[in-house]
């Protein structure tokens, strides 16, 4: 199976993008904005010593994250790696408990027990942030299992990098989602390089990643994840697949970071010449192409766009505050919040079962 949409359309012409009011267009790109802004303050405090651990910027693929969760039903889940801060703040996390949660604060959204890479929000059916390569794409296959068992029109977006399609735990996920027609829908987040590796040296393929869908037997596209609305009209068609037919898509998102894997990542400008990532700054930045898209189409002025932006940063600027003036976990909280079913004494906590029984 390949890919099912015509190239070169204007995906704003798409249904589901015209169905867009004025002010759904504008919050697509305030919420773009204020995921930059929030990481960019992250990386101000981090590199101040604020914070501990690892931090992984998602700035320069907004667009993505932005894109799928602004299609969200109420039966739709969203599961990530571990550069989870985008996906976090797209589902509608507040700035403040995520940021204390990289401060390692009482009131960050894991209580300061999970850190950068382990944002969840289960009232908002966001399942993490997770630190293992690949390791969260069996558990999205689950969560979409769990839809399909209990009959509800809903799927799982199950988001993952270039670096985790080599992963046995991603082919196994996708055999299954194939063999069972799970509701699932795998987002490639290519962003070029598997660390320090490019996609060239680290993977064979030959047209693109998304392309060993045929393999499993299941529907797959490529998209330019520098266009919101490309990304919004061809997660639509994979997600409504899910919901109404209950089958499986692997998307590629074409995307790119403009820092290092992580903070850690010291050669982040020695495997990436300055020119490449100039290049994706001046031609390819979702946020920059978007907001030039809404001031020509009349939706934007520039005054409005950048009073959009300040105040993304005075809001990011107030949840650092937050944190850093949040209490710290206590020596008796590392006995709580291991198993919210032990905590609670919950009828469940005793015979092992949840999801399948609601």
């Amino acid at each position: 199976m390949s890919s099912a949409t015509t190239p070169a359309l204007d995906f704003a012409t798409s249904a589901v993008n015209q169905a867009l009011s004025v002010a759904q267009k504008i919050g697509l790109f305030t919420l773009m904005v204020r995921i930059r802004r929030f990481e960019q303050t992250a990386l101000k405090h981090y590199n101040g010593g604020k914070m501990g651990g690892f931090l992984h910027l998602y700035i320069g693929q907004e667009a993505v994250a932005v894109g799928t969760i602004s299609l969200a039903g109420p039966d739709d889940h969203f599961i990530t790696a571990y550069r989870d801060h985008g996906h976090a703040l797209a589902v509608g996390m507040g700035m403040n408990e995520c940021m204390a949660e990289m401060y390692g604060k009482q009131t960050g959204c894991s209580k300061g027990k999970g850190g950068s890479m382990h944002f969840f929000a289960p009232d908002k059916n966001f399942w993490g942030g997770h630190g293992i390569v690949a390791g969260q794409t069996p558990l999205g296959l689950g969560l979409a299992y769990g839809l399909k068992y209990l009959g509800r029109k809903g799927c799982c977006v199950c988001y993952l990098g270039d670096g985790a399609v080599n992963q046995g735990a991603f082919h196994e996920s996708l055999n299954l989602s194939g063999l069972f027609e799970i509701p699932v829908v795998f987002v490639i987040e290519n962003n070029g390089y598997s660390m320090g590796t490019s996609q060239q040296r680290s993977s064979a393929y030959s047209g693109c990643l998304a392309q060993r869908a045929e393999a499993y037997g299941i529907a797959w596209d490529a998209i330019d994840g520098s266009d919101v609305f490309e990304v919004r009209a061809k997660a639509h068609i994979a997600m409504e697949r899910a919901r109404t037919e209950h089958k499986p898509t692997l998307l590629e998102i074409d995307t790119y970071r403009y820092y290092g894997h992580s903070v850690a990542d010291a050669n982040a400008k020695k495997y990436r010449t300055p020119e490449e990532i100039e290049h994706y700054k001046q031609n390819h930045d979702p946020i920059t192409l978007f907001r030039r898209r809404l001031i020509i189409a009349g939706i934007l002025t520039e005054e409005t766009a950048d009073a959009i932006n300040l105040a993304a940063a005075e809001e990011a600027a107030a949840a650092a505050k937050f944190a850093d003036e949040s209490p710290a976990p206590t020596i008796a909280d590392i006995s709580t919040d291991v198993y919210w079913e032990t905590d609670h004494n919950t009828p469940a906590a005793r015979i092992g079962r949840h999801f399948f029984n609601d």
